[in-house]
């Protein structure tokens, strides 16, 4: 069984830098792909970036293009967001989610089978 477990939230300030990583553990055969989302209190989780296992497709939703970057170390079955820039309305909880479909299928939270117990990140102005 697929389990992903979360690190790396806290607090920063406007303008600073978090990173957060994402441990894949139970899966051992075949491609698919893991994204993050974030969530506010009373609104649903959205999309900001994913990556696929071969590292060949990454995608970010266009408010943190150029600020945030999604990477993969393979050896450690590990995915980062590394956020730069941080702005305050970054601040949410952060999930890890993982997509067991060998194809990259996009962005909505549907076609994502596992998911963390999320990270919380505060950025303050």
């Amino acid at each position: 069984q697929v389990q992903l477990v979360e690190s790396g939230g806290g607090w920063a300030q406007f303008g600073g830098s978090l990173t957060l990583s994402c441990v894949v553990s139970g899966r051992t055969l075949g491609p698919y792909t893991v994204a993050w989302f974030r969530q506010t209190p009373g609104n649903e989780r959205h999309f900001v970036a994913a990556i696929t296992t071969s590292g060949e497709i990454t995608s970010y939703t266009n408010s943190v293009k150029g600020r945030f970057t999604i990477s993969r170390d393979a050896a450690k079955n590990t995915v980062h967001l590394q956020m730069n820039s941080l702005k305050t309305e970054d601040t949410a909880v952060y999930y890890c989610a993982a997509d067991l479909d060998r194809y990259y299928r996009g962005r909505a939270p549907a076609y994502y089978d596992v998911w963390g117990q999320g990270t919380q990140v505060t950025v303050s102005s």
